[in-house]
C-alpha cells in the first residue's frame, strides 16, 4: 500500500472506518426507502442512526470478522450491538454485493472528484508556464535528434492538452463508476422492490447499474483504473522531457533545487532529476492497475470474488497515487526553471541544420523535383556535420543550388521568425478550447 506517499484526508477516504461508515450510509438510505413504502417501522432508521453513526468501531468488526470470516456480517453484527432491536430491519432483501459495491461506487465517485480538483491545479500550473515561455525558442527534437526550431511554451502547451484530455476521460470515468445496485442475491429483486434500489441509491448520489448480476459490473472499475492509468502516462510525457532537458549535454531546464538539497552521497556536484524519475516509476504502478482491472471483468456466471483481492489494493492505491503524483507533477512544474539562453544556444549549435526543409522547399518553389533537390540540400548539410564548412556557406557555395537561390533567398529561408509564425493560433486553440 502507498498510503505513506498521500495526503492524509485522502487515505483517510480508504480507510476503514470510512469504508464502514458508508456501508451504513447504504444500510440506512435503503431502510428510509423501505420505512416509505411501509416494508420497514416508522423511525426505524433515524434510530439505528442515532445509536450507529460516527460510533462504529473497526477494531470491533475485526474482531467478529475473525469468527464469522465475513466482513458485511462482522460489520452488521456490530451495528446490532449498537443499536439492538431496530438493527434486524437492515440487509432486509439485500446480499453483500449490495453494500459492497455501493459504497464502492461512493467512495470512486469522491475520490475521481478530488482527483479532478489535482488536475485542475496541474493544468493552471501548465498554462502560466506556457505562456510564460510562449515565444521563447527552443530546438524541436525527433528520435532525440535536432529536427526544426519550437518555442519552450509549446511543449508546455502540449502538455496541457494531454493533461485536458485526460481530465475528461476521468469525467466520464467518475459517471460511469457512479453507480450501484440494490437488487438482491443475482440482480433480480426477488426481495426487493427496484423502485427502493431507485430511491436509496439517489438518495447518495449514485443511479442503479443497468443490469446488474450478484454485483455491478467491473468494466466500469477498468474504465477508472485506466483514466488513472492515462494520467498516469500524461504525467511521465512530461517527466521525460525535464529528464531529458536536465541533463549535461542539453541544460534547457531543470527541476528547482532547494536550499541544504543534496544531489549525490558521493558527487557533491550533482543535480539530478529525481522528481522526474520518481514520477516516471509511479506512472508504472498506474498501468499495471489498469492492467489488472482488465482480469476483474470476466466472473463465473453471475459472481465470484476473484476481483474482489484486487481490488482492496488496486483502487484505493491507484486513486492515491494518482493524487500524490498530481501534487509532485504540479510542484515540479511550478519550480521548474527554465534556461532560455541555453535554448537558444543549442538551437543555434548546428549552424542552422534545422533549416534544411526550408531550403529544400525553396528550391521546389524555384522548379527543382523534389528528389533532386534533396539531394543537393543533403549533400551541403552532411558536409557541415563532418566539419567541413558551415551549412550556410556550404550551400552558397554550391553551384547548384546558387544557380538557383541567391543570398538574399537563402537568408530568407534561415527565418527563425518563419518557423514559429503560428505559435498563437496553436496556443489559442490549446487554451480556447
Amino acid at each position: 500500500m502507498i498510503e505513506r506517499y498521500s495526503r492524509p484526508e485522502f487515505a483517510q477516504l480508504w480507510s476503514d472506518s470510512s469504508r464502514f461508515e458508508t456501508w451504513l450510509d447504504i444500510e440506512l438510505a435503503v431502510c428510509e426507502a423501505m420505512e416509505r413504502r411501509g416494508t420497514v417501522p416508522e423511525g426505524t432508521a433515524a434510530k439505528v442512526s442515532g445509536k450507529a453513526r460516527g460510533k462504529l468501531n473497526a477494531s470491533r468488526i475485526g474482531e467478529i470478522e475473525a469468527t464469522t470470516r465475513h466482513d458485511v456480517i462482522a460489520f452488521l453484527t456490530h451495528v446490532e450491538e449498537l443499536a439492538g432491536e431496530p438493527a434486524r430491519w437492515l440487509h432486509l432483501g439485500m446480499t453483500s454485493s449490495d453494500v459492497l459495491d455501493s459504497s464502492l461506487g461512493l467512495l470512486c465517485k469522491e475520490a475521481m472528484t478530488r482527483i479532478l480538483v489535482g488536475v485542475d491545479g496541474l493544468l493552471e500550473s501548465l498554462k502560466k508556464k506556457a505562456t510564460l515561455h510562449k515565444d521563447a525558442p527552443v530546438m524541436g527534437r525527433s528520435h532525440g535528434i535536432h529536427a526544426e526550431p519550437i518555442t519552450a511554451g509549446l511543449v508546455f502547451a502540449r502538455w496541457y492538452a494531454e493533461v485536458a484530455r485526460c481530465r475528461r476521460r476521468i469525467e466520464l470515468a467518475r459517471k460511469t463508476i457512479s453507480v450501484g445496485k440494490i437488487a438482491g442475491a443475482v440482480g433480480t429483486y426477488a426481495n426487493i422492490d427496484p423502485e427502493v434500489e431507485r430511491e436509496a441509491l439517489g438518495e447518495v448520489g449514485l443511479q442503479p447499474e443497468t443490469v446488474a448480476s450478484q454485483v455491478v459490473a467491473r468494466d466500469r472499475h477498468a474504465e477508472l483504473l485506466h483514466a488513472l492509468a492515462f494520467l498516469g502516462a500524461a504525467i511521465e510525457d512530461m517527466s521525460v522531457g525535464i529528464r531529458h532537458w536536465q541533463r549535461t549535454e542539453v541544460g534547457e531546464a531543470e527541476e528547482g533545487f532547494t536550499k541544504g538539497q543534496k544531489g549525490s552521497s558521493a558527487m557533491p556536484h550533482k543535480k539530478n532529476p529525481i522528481l522526474s524519475e520518481n514520477l516516471t516509476g509511479l506512472s508504472r504502478l498506474l498501468r499495471a492497475y489498469a492492467g489488472a482491472s482488465m482480469e476483474n471483468i470476466a466472473l463465473w456466471h453471475e459472481r465470484d470474488i476473484s476481483h474482489s483481492s484486487v481490488e482492496r489494493v488496486s483502487i484505493p492505491d491507484a486513486t492515491i497515487l494518482a493524487d500524490f503524483m498530481l501534487t509532485r507533477a504540479t510542484s515540479l512544474i511550478d519550480n521548474l526553471v527554465v534556461h532560455e539562453d541555453r535554448m537558444m544556444q543549442n538551437l543555434q549549435r548546428t549552424g542552422g541544420l534545422c533549416f534544411s526543409e526550408a531550403v529544400l522547399l525553396s528550391l521546389v518553389r524555384a522548379g527543382l523535383p523534389r528528389q533532386e533537390a534533396y539531394v543537393m540540400v543533403q549533400r551541403c548539410a552532411l558536409a557541415a556535420h563532418a566539419g567541413e564548412g558551415s551549412f550556410r556557406d556550404n550551400l552558397g557555395r554550391d553551384k547548384d543550388i546558387a544557380a538557383r537561390l541567391d543570398s538574399k533567398a537563402l537568408d530568407a529561408a534561415f527565418d527563425l521568425q518563419h518557423h514559429l509564425r503560428h505559435v498563437e493560433t496553436i496556443f489559442e486553440r490549446a487554451f480556447t478550447n
